[in-house]
């Protein structure tokens, strides 16, 4: 995922660090133990993925000495005048769904198997991302989205309806928030979360969740917790694992809250999903996000790598905006966070779309969903090729 305004290249160091230690030893169970933590408690999900429950300080994040004194948790001050995330917008998975949870002192981090790399045929594409501002820009890459930029931004609040799309095997497709620091002649940093559907990068087709955070115009950092950087606080939802309920075409919707924010007190950028704090990026990850960001973005994406016609990756629900509630994805309750902590309605917002045959946006207002937006579409069509 990379943002439709910044400076982005391929970011495959994890990968390539996971395919050594792999491909070296031969997909030896050593390698392995080196990649995943040591856990007090395994749990096998409806889905096949396993979820180990690790010790608080045993996750990536206190690899790096320097983030060993976040070790001491104090809670963030919420943003004031935020609604809490009533049940119809908490975030539920598949892996707890039978009511198994992690025991008090872990965090729940799924698995990664050897199977997980190999079905990654190309280090090289592997959640490859680009910068819009390159030139020439990548086709690879289409968005539709809302956004205010040149801003004094410390947060963005988003719900999103969950779908499943069709997504084709080396293609992926989300629906997420990203938070900027985008300064010109600078590498963006940037901080992101929501869901998408990766077959290349899981074994399925499911909605899940996930962040990514970069400081350095997507040279460095990573998703969820392949690197040290975020620290996970929470001990009931899984970054990774597959979101369930999802929304269905013309019946019943499911959005999960998203909220980032900068914490007034420590500085770091805290992620809340539904109503649970799920922990903290600490402010000295990046530069030009170290004290706000100045561009808020809402919406989706798709990768593709195909080579001619255009692909059939749907972006949303597969369909256009303009079929509306209960038929498009959407993003609502569209905020942003101020610099004395008050969340207030995203200022000045503007939609985009790479190609709006493929893949469109559409902005409106009501009393209930304040500024919103609807987007998505089916890919290739007769006036999509």
């Amino acid at each position: 995922m990379e943002s439709s305004s910044c400076h982005e290249a391929p970011s495959i160091f994890f990968v390539f660090v996971l395919f050594s230690l792999l491909f070296s030893s031969g997909f030896s169970s050593t390698s392995l133990r080196k990649i995943n933590r040591p856990f007090v408690k395994s749990i096998k999900s409806p889905d096949g993925d396993i979820i180990d429950c690790v010790l608080f300080h045993r996750q990536p994040a206190f690899d790096v000495p320097k983030l060993k004194g976040k070790m001491s948790m104090v809670p963030p001050e919420l943003p004031k005048g935020l609604d809490n995330a009533g049940k119809n917008h908490e975030i539920k998975q598949l892996w707890n769904s039978k009511g198994e949870s992690c025991p008090n002192g872990t965090i729940p981090i799924k698995r990664t198997s050897a199977s997980d790399i190999s079905r990654s045929t190309s280090v090289s594409k592997f959640r490859k991302k680009y910068s819009r501002k390159d030139i020439p820009t990548s086709p690879e890459h289409q968005h539709a989205i809302g956004y205010s930029r040149d801003g004094e931004f410390y947060g963005a609040k988003a719900l999103l309806n969950v779908w499943q799309p069709n997504v084709s095997q080396y293609d992926f497709s989300l629906s997420q928030i990203w938070v900027l620091g985008d300064v010109p002649n600078r590498p963006v940093n940037s901080i992101e979360a929501g869901w998408h559907v990766s077959p290349n990068v899981h074994k399925d087709s499911l909605p899940r969740l996930f962040t990514y955070w970069t400081p350095s115009g997507y040279k460095s950092g990573c998703y969820n917790m392949e690197c040290p950087g975020f620290v996970q606080t929470n001990q009931r939802v899984s970054l990774g694992a597959a979101i369930d309920p999802i929304s269905t075409y013309n019946g019943q919707q499911y959005d999960v809250a998203f909220l980032i924010w900068r914490d007034p007190k420590t500085k770091d950028w805290w992620l809340r999903v539904g109503t649970e704090l799920m922990g903290f990026w600490p402010a000295d990850l990046f530069t030009d996000l170290h004290d706000h960001a100045t561009t808020i973005e809402y919406g989706g994406e798709v990768f593709s790598q195909n080579l001619g016609k255009h692909t059939r990756t749907q972006m949303g629900s597969g369909h256009f905006q303009d079929e509306g509630f209960g038929k498009a994805a959407y993003a609502r309750n569209l905020e942003v966070i101020t610099g004395d902590n008050h969340i207030i309605p995203v200022p000045n917002l503007r939609t985009f779309a790479d190609d709006p045959n493929c893949y469109g946006v559409k902005q409106e207002y009501s009393d209930n969903w304040g500024n919103y937006i609807f987007f998505g579409g089916p890919g290739y069509n007769p006036n999509c090729l």
